[in-house]
């Protein structure tokens, strides 16, 4: 029996959506770009684009943030699938959004703003395209489950931090405030930070020692999840 396609009748456009944070070493962002095209043109929107039909789901992501940022190998996770039939008002679309973490330090800020783009702070964000504002907070809310098991720090941070550099992002991330001692403590605790006989002395005098990740937790935790755990930092 001859194979036929299911349907000739869907009219259904696909597409992909990427929430892109990045850390400042001060507070958390989120990258946007302006809309060429209408509907909503010239509105802040998500990066994004229609995808083809010789390209998967993963590789058209990846080449969404490469275009815009030049950058490969990008911190790059599904979140999920919006659909719902009135979300686009020129046509039926369905959107499949990731969220991906970027070192600021490693972006050209030029080169973005050369694409119309440019980063926002989480709580200073403007007015968003369709439904892209509720992207970005289910995208927030599944960075924040990931980052109490997993290392995600150092997607987001420089090769060498602070303690308060590191304190500051995860304090970006659960928009809360942790006590600098207790914080110190718990996250030394867990065995996974190595210290280096370098200073930062940008903020003081006296300056601050730089960490870095531990090598071996990094392709441990790629193995094994459970061998990286900071719930016991964060318990709130």
């Amino acid at each position: 029996m001859k194979n036929s396609k299911y349907s000739n009748s869907q009219e259904i456009t696909v597409a992909i959506d990427c929430v892109i944070f990045g850390f400042d070493s001060e507070k958390l962002n989120l990258l946007l770009w302006r809309r060429k095209v209408n509907p909503h043109k010239g509105a802040w929107s998500l990066v994004g684009e229609v995808i083809g039909n010789d390209l998967s789901l993963d590789k058209t992501a990846s080449d969404v943030l490469f275009k815009l940022t030049g950058l490969e190998n990008i911190y790059l996770k599904q979140l999920k699938t919006y659909g719902e039939l009135d979300r686009d008002p020129l046509e039926r679309v369905i959107s499949i959004v990731y969220f991906s973490l970027i070192r600021v330090d490693e972006l050209s800020l030029k080169k973005v703003e050369n694409k119309d783009a440019k980063w926002f702070a989480l709580n200073e964000l403007p007015k968003l395209f369709l439904d892209h504002k509720e992207m970005v907070n289910d995208s927030l809310s599944e960075l924040r489950k990931i980052a109490k098991d997993q290392p995600l720090g150092f997607e987001l941070l420089p090769k060498l931090f602070t303690l308060p550099q590191l304190q500051t992002l995860y304090e970006s991330i659960y928009n809360t405030k942790f006590d600098s001692r207790n914080f110190r403590k718990k996250i030394l605790s867990l065995n996974v930070l190595e210290k280096t006989n370098l200073k930062d002395k940008s903020t003081s005098r006296k300056g601050a020692f730089l960490f870095g990740f531990k090598e071996n937790t990094l392709i441990n935790n790629q193995k094994n999840k459970d061998s990286y755990n900071t719930k016991d930092v964060f318990q709130f």
